[in-house]
């Protein structure tokens, strides 16, 4: 069920003494439940598993009712559902709710409705979270005010409650970000001064197919979808055709007013543009390519970045001036341009950004060289695809580590990278005879590891002078860690203590 900007709105209104049950307590689920607390609703968390330490603390604080280890009745009977993005639609709980026609939305869609500033939003199988620092540092170096949210740092709800967004939100008429309102407590957006209004700050939300799975109004000025390839599976049918769905929803509310950025070079992501085409209000349509001149982007031509924009075309720079570099990395580059051209950062901005800006931790982040060995945090890559990116962009034999909870992967899609490159594989977590099974034959050497510790040790044992120990592991961090940052520091503090 798809509600409208009516709907919402009359939702939105009826919250202050209203029950709204919020389906999960991690970091999203909790900041959407402390967003709904303050605008007066009557909120309950309900969480199937446990809830961390932290997170009830939080809960608690705010005198936020919860439940853990299981959805009790209470839990059934909220006016509407707010769902973490870790919290599966097929989930009983979450199905109960549809089947009884109250609405289900997702964190970002509720954190939408207290902000009237405008929104870049950051989506893809790969590179959404280098691409969103990219264009943070971008606005950073032009000294732009902007918020960094979404699936990276702080989720969208948590900073709406820090910046005092609800108070300020609470008379207008209109949800999401396509109302006008004063802004007065926004001093601590980075790069702001005192008080803003909505052309002078920008939110930059890193946005998943989970948290795009309920939304309804949510309307980005600027979307950008970086590539579709196969990744959380299991969430959708074990179906590319419904995971894609998932992320074509990024564009759901666009229209002439908006630009939607996209990867021409990914079949599926240029499908979806050319449908987009055949509205009668499509949004601006904005496409990079590092294969072929498109009519309205970015593209390579004669070794340089070019931008063919309004039937203008103008030199950027050299890809070869790109402080990351690798294929998958001039992509996130053009994206990142693209983007803050759309907002009107001048072109040595952009120039500067993309030739100084080094990258974000737990991609590709040189940890430590030891021994002439140089250890690499590769842990944000959750999927086989980044897996061969990272595998792509170093030329040295390495030792690779593998594994953790598995979201139906097909490791044999890096055979020709093992083949080349690798004479070590380490598998760790869950997945580990999986990925026996799958590539265990691939490569010269495979061990299997108990924990981190164990993984890295054994990577030292086997690695040479001038080689590479690289944790990627194409997994969810879920059976043995937190989350992808705690399985990136549990590795860098282990090669750390090596000797």
């Amino acid at each position: 069920m798809l509600l409208n900007a009516t709907h919402i709105t009359q939702l939105k209104q009826g919250l202050p003494g209203t029950k709204v049950v919020v389906i999960g307590a991690a970091r999203s689920g909790v900041g959407a439940a402390e967003l709904l607390h303050e605008a007066g609703a009557a909120v309950f968390v309900s969480d199937h598993g446990t809830i961390a330490e932290p997170m009830k603390e939080r809960l608690q604080t705010r005198g936020i009712a919860f439940e853990e280890g299981g959805h009790s009745a209470a839990a059934s009977d909220g006016a509407f559902a707010v769902l973490s993005p870790g919290v599966p639609t097929q989930a009983a709980l979450v199905q109960e709710y549809l089947h009884t026609r109250k609405a289900v939305v997702s964190e970002i869609e509720l954190a939408s409705w207290f902000s009237s500033s405008p929104i870049i939003a950051i989506t893809g199988s790969n590179g959404k979270t280098t691409v969103s620092s990219w264009i943070q540092d971008c606005f950073a170096r032009a000294g732009r005010p902007h918020q960094l949210a979404g699936n990276i740092g702080m989720a969208f709800s948590e900073q709406c409650t820090k910046l005092g967004l609800v108070q300020s939100s609470t008379s207008e008429s209109e949800p999401s970000n396509q109302s006008s309102s004063g802004n007065s407590q926004v001093e601590s957006i980075s790069g702001a001064g005192s008080t803003l209004t909505r052309e002078e700050y920008y939110w930059i939300l890193e946005v998943s197919s989970f948290q795009l799975d309920h939304i309804h109004t949510f309307c980005p000025d600027v979307s950008v979808l970086l590539n579709i390839t196969p990744d959380h599976l299991d969430r959708y049918n074990h179906s590319m055709d419904d995971y894609s769905a998932s992320k074509f929803r990024i564009t759901q509310q666009q229209s002439g007013g908006e630009t939607f950025i996209y990867n021409y070079d990914d079949l599926r992501v240029r499908s979806h543009a050319q449908q987009l085409l055949s509205q009668s209000d499509a949004p601006r349509l904005w496409a990079f390519s590092t294969q072929e001149a498109v009519t309205e982007g970015a593209f390579l031509h004669n070794n340089q970045i070019i931008f063919r924009l309004n039937n203008h075309e103008e030199i950027l720079m050299s890809p070869f001036e790109l402080g990351l570099q690798g294929q998958h990395n001039l992509q996130n580059g053009l994206a990142t341009a693209l983007a803050a051209r759309a907002c009107e950062i001048k072109n040595e901005v952009i120039r500067e950004s993309l030739s100084r800006f080094t990258g974000v931790e737990h991609r590709l982040e040189v940890v430590r060289e030891l021994d002439g060995i140089k250890y690499i945090n590769d842990s944000k890559a959750t999927n086989v695809n980044a897996v061969w990116f990272a595998l792509d962009s170093i030329k040295t034999p390495m030792t690779l580590i593998l594994g953790g909870r598995d979201k139906g992967n097909d490791y044999t899609e890096l055979r020709d990278q093992l083949i080349e490159k690798v004479h070590t594989v380490i598998a760790i977590g869950e997945s580990r005879e999986r990925i026996q099974e799958q590539i265990g034959d691939m490569v010269p050497h495979f061990i299997m590891a108990d924990d981190m510790r164990t993984a890295v040790r054994s990577a030292q044992k086997q690695a040479k002078r001038g080689e590479v120990v690289l944790l990627s592991p194409a997994c969810s961090s879920f059976d043995m860690f937190e989350n992808y940052e705690h399985r990136g520091r549990a590795f860098k503090e282990c090669v750390q203590h090596l000797s």
